[in-house]
């Protein structure tokens, strides 16, 4: 069964809303659509989170990237005063 939501809007949320009415969007369609877009983004945040920790904790990535980092050093032009 659909589930009715009533909001009140502040000003950027009608100016937003109104950008996508524009669009063709209804009212409806417009939430639907933001909350899945939404969601979507707080999920893929959520996975580079858990990607970052998992490299965190990888002795052997953070071992290559502290070699890396040496080797580009290296190759840096001397500063500059």
């Amino acid at each position: 069964m659909a589930r009715s939501l009533h909001v009140r809007l502040d000003e950027g949320s009608q100016a937003a809303l109104d950008v996508l009415r524009a669009e063709g969007l209804t009212d409806s369609e417009v939430v639907r659509t933001a909350l899945r877009e939404a969601a979507a983004r707080r999920r893929a945040r959520s996975a580079i989170r858990h990607e970052v920790r998992r490299l965190a904790a990888d002795e052997r990535d953070r071992e290559e990237m502290r070699l890396i980092r040496e080797q580009l050093a290296e190759l840096a032009p001397p500063p500059s005063d």
